[in-house]
């Protein structure tokens, strides 16, 4: 028995039914699902309206003998305070939040998704969803042309403003948000996480998600990222990331190369295959009282999701060793 009950993202598997992603993960060992509001797997809307709708989803976890210890929807949460609204949101999110295409009612129909996000959560049992926040100041990471501090300001107070009716919601229903850190959102490393708390007075309905691969191209610590947020690691997703700067020519930045491609300075691969310290993490994650699912979030443009997510599985049990009962040195200090 490990210290810790191993998911299957399901974000990557949209494009297959709720019933045959639940039967390969079963097959392959796994404890549960993260189960993405995305494809036909997670309708929240049906979830909270329609209780045949909700058994019939719950049923699906049942045969299979899967357990649901959380839901994601970062689609919906990068629409709720980026700005430019375009073509990029039009594509990945649901007609329901889309409908026009107006900015603003796009950001709108959003944040009433991620609130009705949070009702679902509770009445499937769960008291975590991950997603996004999306950022109005991301376009100006770099600064140039210059972007007066006031502009930046503006965008955490826009966050704030944005976010605060979501954690209403969450916080009435006993469910929390796990912020997963990623460049594009209002919180993307150290800093900008420290910022996003402070704009919302650090309430408690709001934590992160820890997926290091975002983490490690930047060059930020990812165990480090865990001690300093004990208190705010709400959930766990494993991904990795695999550095490779070649010759001094490829950037952090990708050089809008597509994944997969050799010149890239660094590629998401399946967890175990790339550059995380994930011993390391997994210790720190114990040392905080961090009890909750490891979640496998599979991404690997050079290897199939079939393989992929088998040998992730392996790779993860290997690491989740019982914690001792008393410390190693206790047999020292034993009367005769």
């Amino acid at each position: 028995m490990t210290t810790h009950p191993v998911t299957l993202f399901t974000g990557q598997w949209a494009d297959l039914p709720l019933e045959e992603v639940a039967r390969l993960a079963s097959e392959w060992g796994y404890d549960g699902l993260e189960i993405a509001c995305s494809g036909e797997h997670l309708d929240v809307y049906r979830v909270v309206e329609d209780d045949a709708y909700l058994a019939e989803r719950r049923a699906i976890l049942d045969r299979h003998g899967l357990a649901l210890y959380a839901i994601s929807h970062h689609l919906a949460g990068q629409a709720v305070c980026d700005d430019p609204i375009d073509f990029r949101h039009d594509a990945i999110l649901s007609r329901r939040v889309w409908g026009d295409g107006d900015p603003e009612g796009v950001r709108q129909r959003a944040a009433a998704e991620l609130m009705m996000t949070a009702r679902a959560a509770r009445r499937l049992g769960v008291d975590t969803v991950v997603g996004f926040t999306g950022s109005s100041v991301w376009p100006y990471v770099a600064l140039f042309p210059p972007v007066p501090e006031e502009r930046i300001e503006a965008g955490y107070v826009d966050f704030a403003k944005r976010w605060n009716p979501i954690l209403d919601v969450f916080d009435s229903e006993g469910v929390r948000f796990a912020h997963e850190v990623h460049p594009g959102e209002i919180a993307y490393d150290y800093w900008t996480s420290k910022r996003a708390l402070d704009a919302i007075d650090h309430r408690a309905s709001f934590g992160f998600n820890w997926d290091p691969s975002h983490m490690m191209w930047q060059g930020i610590d990812p165990v480090g990222f865990i001690v300093e947020f004990a208190d705010r690691i709400y959930h766990v997703d494993c991904k990795d990331t695999r550095l490779r700067p070649r010759d001094g020519r490829a950037g952090v930045l990708g050089s809008h190369l597509t994944w997969g491609d050799p010149r890239r300075g660094w590629d998401f691969v399946s967890t175990g295959r790339g550059d995380v310290p994930w011993e390391d993490a997994f210790r720190a994650l114990r040392s905080i009282g961090y009890t909750g699912p490891i979640s496998i979030e599979w991404e690997d443009a050079g290897m199939d999701r079939l393989h992929g997510a088998r040998e992730a599985l392996g790779f993860v049990r290997s690491l989740l060793w019982e914690t001792p009962s008393a410390s190693f040195d206790a047999a020292f200090s034993q009367q005769n």
